[in-house]
């Protein structure tokens, strides 16, 4: 996540600095709707259903009394005592979310505006406002070049501990950099992600491996996952036929795309990766939406997070 270091040299195109990322936060409206979680069926004889508001937590166990509900009873600690014992729950106080951002070398790439990797951020940030501003804890989990863990907190604090794990200062690299693909991070978030809680995935689908939709499926049947591809503009709408030089790292290489069969080609491989991701959600049943280094990420992340802004319909 190199391009995302150096505030004092950010310039919102290729690096962007933590007052960028804190300014964000004023997109957001005085009033914000409670998000609204739709659970979908992932085993047999479950039904889909929406809820508002907070799930339940585990409190404490004690003897069990007449009236006790049989299906709270704690068979576990009940075996252990030989005497029955019941569960006694709590109004969950804060939901989780955990956004999952890749930080791949791949997505520090951009035709118009801002790297991929900025847009990311820009869009991590706003998940990270949206959701303390909706009684929310925010955590992180980074994937790719550099592997991250930040736990959910609460509040202002908690968006402050995401954001700085953005830009903070970076760790000595190992001698070997391992790259680690989205499967082994969708199976790492468990760790992160409670039963409930939300994750946002935030990729440009380079990161997409074999393994991917074993490991996204696995993680579905415990926490609502939405999907936020990055893409550029280039991957969908193609200059006019001509040669162009491209900057990659410090090497300059000239693109030729004067034919239509490179044309055709180039847009096939630029294009494979976006909709790799798409797909994927698609096949799982998990909300997912596009946006371009262009655009705005305020409108699209408040709708996978089920949040209504100002002004727009529930």
């Amino acid at each position: 996540m190199d391009s995302l270091r150096k505030a004092d040299a950010a310039d919102g195109i290729t690096r962007i600095s933590l007052d960028e990322l804190l300014a964000l936060r004023r997109q957001l409206p005085r009033r914000l709707a409670p998000p609204v979680d739709r659970v979908h069926a992932s085993r047999a004889g479950s039904h889909a259903a929406s809820l508002r508001g907070r799930g339940m937590d585990y409190r404490e166990s004690r003897a069990y009394q007449p009236g006790d509900d049989v299906r709270r009873l704690d068979w576990r600690l009940t075996a252990r005592s030989g005497e029955l014992h019941t569960k006694l729950f709590q109004e969950e106080r804060e939901r989780s979310l955990v956004v999952l951002l890749d930080t791949h070398t791949v997505m520090r790439f951009g035709t118009r505006r801002r790297y991929k990797s900025v847009q990311a951020a820009r869009a991590c940030a706003l998940a990270a406002w949206l959701g303390v501003a909706t009684s929310m804890r925010v955590g992180l989990a980074t994937f790719g070049e550099e592997q991250k863990l930040l736990r959910p907190q609460g509040g202002t604090r908690g968006a402050l501990t995401l954001l700085r794990g953005l830009c903070g200062p970076e760790n000595p690299e190992p001698e070997e950099t391992r790259v680690e693909p989205l499967s082994q991070a969708l199976h790492r978030v468990r760790r992160l992600a409670r039963n409930g809680s939300q994750v946002l995935l935030i990729s440009d689908g380079e990161s997409v491996d074999d393994d991917a939709r074993a490991a996204m499926a696995a993680l579905r049947r415990q926490a609502s996952i939405r999907v936020l591809v990055i893409a550029d503009v280039l991957e969908s709408t193609l200059p006019p036929a001509g040669r162009y030089p491209v900057a990659w790292q410090e090497t300059v290489r000239t693109l030729d795309l004067q034919s239509r069969a490179a044309r055709a080609q180039f847009r096939e491989a630029l294009g494979r990766a976006p909709r790799a991701l798409q797909n994927l959600a698609r096949e799982l049943q998990i909300p997912c939406r596009r946006i371009d280094t262009v655009d705005e990420p305020i409108t699209a992340v408040a709708q996978l997070l089920g949040i209504t802004l100002k002004g727009q319909g529930a």
